[in-house]
């Protein structure tokens, strides 16, 4: 299943569609947006395939003038690829999904490539993929919070913030590590 009605929250065990999804996605977004898009990564929780997750597909796509995506706002949602504005300082909003019905499948953030933004989408995505029992540890908080707010989209995403934060913070160090023992092993060989 992909889609969930805007401001609803209810989780899902993580689904394989999520991931080809995304990857449809991606590809559309690549051939609308030609070089504009220098990277375009799933990200969010339906890209960690240890957990479950609400089942809307984040996308982030890294670019060199974030402004330059604005004069593409009509093209994009001739696609259905709908703008929602600037939900996050420095960060523009696409949606995708039934609008009539009120139903969210993609959320499409575009952030300046290389940006702390960027990276931390990645980071966090990457370091919970590769640390299972933390990842576990987030989904159980999900699940407390979807419980506790089923209908309110804005309190369960504030619930998960400063776990997320702590996350962005071991994820900065596990980075910095792992790019230090790829350099290592370059050295050596």
């Amino acid at each position: 299943m992909i889609g969930l009605k805007r401001g609803m929250v209810e989780l899902f065990p993580h689904d394989p569609l999520w991931d080809k999804e995304a990857k449809r996605t991606i590809d559309q977004l690549y051939e609308l947006l030609g070089k504009k898009a220098i990277a375009i990564k799933h990200v969010g929780s339906t890209a960690i395939s240890s957990i479950g997750a609400k089942p809307i597909i984040d996308i982030v796509i890294g670019v060199n003038d974030i402004e330059s995506i604005l004069a593409d706002i009509d093209m994009l949602g001739s696609h259905n690829i709908v703008y929602r504005g600037e939900d996050v300082k420095g960060q523009l909003l696409f949606v995708m999904g039934d609008m009539d019905k009120d139903t969210r499948s993609h959320h499409i953030h575009v952030v300046k490539w290389q940006s702390e933004a960027w990276n931390n989408y990645l980071n966090f995505r990457d370091y919970l993929n590769n640390n299972y029992d933390k990842a576990k540890e987030y989904e159980k908080l999900k699940e407390e919070l979807a419980k506790k707010y089923p209908d309110n989209r804005q309190k369960y995403t504030i619930g998960k913030q400063q776990f997320i934060d702590e996350i962005l913070k071991k994820a900065i160090v596990w980075r910095l590590n792992e790019r230090n023992e790829d350099k290592n092993e370059t050295e050596i060989s």
